[in-house]
């Protein structure tokens, strides 16, 4: 009887947890981790949200001049979440004060002080961009 009872709460979880994720592009999710194909990424930022508990977590992915991933939240540590950036060219743009960021430097910690694209950790495999949802959860004072 336990067995069912816990393939039922994981089976509820899963379909939960699923349902969270919105933006444009799939996202398989395991309960832990978003996992998004390489193959949909591209040089083109890919917006994606994690409701968490009712607050929206914003965030975004897109590939550098090398091939290499970038991620970062789509709110920052100064100006917040609320307005987001946009992409223009080979930048992103804050939408809140104009700072202009250029893509290949996104995806550390902010190093100074002042606008920048909040830090969002990912890593990669099999050919997969893996985001943990922790890391995310994190971001969510910036959009609460």
């Amino acid at each position: 009887m336990k067995e069912y009872v816990i393939i039922g709460s994981l089976l509820i979880l899963t379909i939960f947890v699923s349902g969270c994720i919105t933006g444009g592009a799939s996202a398989d999710i395991d309960g832990k981790s978003v996992k998004i194909p390489l193959s949909e990424l591209s040089d083109q930022a890919k917006f994606y949200t994690l409701d968490d508990n009712g607050v929206e977590i914003n965030y975004f992915v897109v590939l550098g001049s090398d091939g290499e991933p970038r991620t970062a939240f789509d709110g920052c540590d100064v100006c917040g979440g609320s307005k987001g950036y946009r992409q223009d060219g080979t930048d992103i743009v804050c939408n809140n004060c104009g700072k202009v960021f250029r893509i290949d430097g996104l995806g550390t910690k902010n190093r100074g002080t002042g606008c920048w694209p909040s830090y969002l950790p990912h890593t990669i495999e099999d050919n997969q961009l893996v985001i943990q949802i922790s890391d995310i959860q994190k971001g969510r004072a910036q959009f609460a």
